[in-house]
């Protein structure tokens, strides 16, 4: 009996720390951390980064799963006044999902039903690149942190979604 216990204790501690490994809320997604700096996440991810200024991400595999990550130098403190650090990140992988369960694949109507509480979202289409006009089939869901000065935005096409990102809200 105690064998049973024991292994069923390890399971589930097991399963906990693997579903924490994937998780995604407004400060982070899975192991890595807005305003993480680039030493720490090369040494995490086994993966040279460049400063993307938003141009480019840098991929890196997290489990088998894709991120994309900005790098940006940022001002961090009078201790560190330039440090390469996360500004956002995204994934497109089913397996990251938010403590509410929302990841890839759920629907607009499964976002809203599960923040539709949250004390600041917004739901806005997507425009298009080639002209003035709002996408009809595409839009966002953006979870705001105000006190984290972050973002947690889905990305819906037919209103499932489609990609997750996580950045630091502009102007801070």
């Amino acid at each position: 009996m105690k064998k049973i216990i024991s292994l069923f204790v390890f399971v589930w501690t097991f399963s906990w720390v693997s579903a924490q490994d994937f998780e995604i809320s407004t400060l982070r997604m899975g192991p890595y951390k807005i305003l993480m700096e680039k030493a720490e996440i090369e040494k995490l991810s086994g993966t040279k980064l460049k400063i993307t200024y938003g141009e480019q991400k840098n991929t890196i595999k997290h489990n088998g799963e894709n991120i994309s990550i900005d790098l940006y130098e940022k001002y961090l403190s009078e201790s560190q006044p330039s440090v390469p650090a996360i500004m956002g990140m995204i994934t497109t992988s089913k397996k990251f999902k938010t403590k509410s369960g929302i990841g890839i694949g759920n629907t607009k109507d499964d976002l809203i039903n599960a923040y539709r509480n949250y004390p600041s979202f917004s739901v806005h289409p997507a425009w298009s690149d080639k002209s003035e006009k709002p996408l009809k089939d595409t839009g966002y869901f953006t979870l705001e942190d105000l006190d984290a000065g972050t973002q947690l935005s889905f990305k819906f096409v037919n209103n499932i979604i489609t990609e997750i990102s996580v950045y630091l809200t502009e102007g801070c």
